[in-house]
C-alpha cells in the first residue's frame, strides 16, 4: 500500500518575532521537534509579507511586539493564499479588544506572556488539529461578544435612545461600530475621521454614560434599548 506522505510531512512553520535572541531561541526549539519544519524566522519589515506568503507555510507564529506592528489586513490576506494556513500570536497581553481584534483577522491561537514554549508547540499542534486556542476568560469574552452582537444586529439606535442617553448622531455611529469590536483606527477608516478625533469621541461617550472602558459604554446603551432583550 503507497505510504501517505501528506500524514508524515512535517508541519511547516514561519515565524515573525521581533527580538533576535528569541526569535533564534523559538526557531531551534521548533528545529528540534520532528514534525516541525522552520521554513523562515524574521523579524516584520516591508518584505515581511512577501516573505511569509512565498514560504509556503503551514502555520504562522507571530510575537506581540510584532503584532502590533502588523497591517489590518496582514494576517487575512495571508491565511487567504492558503486553504488550511493558520496563524498564532503570542506572548499577548490580557485585554480584550485586542484579542478580538486579532480573532477578526483569522488566527486561530492567541496565548499570553505566561505561555511557555512548550504550550505554544501544543498549540501549533492543536490549530493544525483544526482547534483554536486562547485563554478561558478570552474565550468567554469571545462567547459574550458573539452573543451581544447577534441580538443586536448592528445595533442602529432610534432617535429616541439617542436623546435619552445624550448621543449625537456621529456617538450613535460610533457605539454602534464599537459593538461590533472595532478599534479606533478601524472606526477612523470607517467614518473618515482622525484617530485623535475618533479617541475623543470614545472617551466623551464613556464619559456620558458613565463607563469605565468602551465595552461597558456598549453595554450601558444595548441596556437602555427597550428593544434588546438582555
Amino acid at each position: 500500500m503507497p505510504k501517505d506522505t501528506h500524514a508524515t510531512r512535517a508541519t511547516r512553520v514561519f515565524l515573525v518575532i521581533e527580538n533576535r535572541m528569541l526569535r533564534e531561541a523559538m526557531a531551534s526549539i521548533f528545529h528540534k521537534q520532528s514534525e516541525f519544519s522552520v521554513v523562515g524566522a524574521i523579524r516584520y519589515g516591508a518584505n515581511a509579507f512577501e516573505r511569509a506568503a512565498a514560504s509556503q507555510c503551514d502555520v504562522v507564529l507571530v510575537d506581540q511586539a510584532s503584532a502590533a506592528s502588523l497591517p489590518n489586513n496582514f494576517i487575512a490576506e495571508l491565511l487567504r493564499l492558503a486553504e488550511g494556513r493558520k496563524a498564532i500570536f503570542f506572548g499577548m497581553e490580557d485585554d480584550a479588544e485586542m484579542f478580538l481584534q486579532a480573532v477578526r483577522s483569522g488566527v486561530s491561537g492567541y496565548l499570553l506572556g505566561e505561555a511557555s514554549a512548550g504550550d505554544l508547540i501544543t498549540a501549533v499542534r492543536r490549530v493544525t488539529a483544526g482547534e483554536a486556542v486562547c485563554p478561558s476568560l478570552l474565550c468567554h469574552r469571545l462567547f459574550e461578544f458573539v452573543a451581544r452582537t447577534t441580538r443586536e444586529g448592528s445595533l442602529i439606535l432610534n432617535q429616541r435612545l439617542c436623546m435619552k442617553l445624550g448621543l449625537t448622531p456621529r456617538q450613535q455611529q460610533l457605539v454602534a461600530l464599537l459593538a461590533r469590536g472595532f478599534t479606533n483606527k478601524e472606526i477612523a477608516e470607517s467614518l473618515r475621521l482622525s484617530e485623535f478625533t475618533v479617541k475623543n469621541h470614545v472617551h466623551r461617550i464613556m464619559r456620558q454614560l458613565n463607563a469605565e472602558s468602551r465595552y461597558a459604554a456598549v453595554q450601558i446603551a444595548c441596556e437602555s434599548n427597550p428593544s434588546v432583550a438582555l
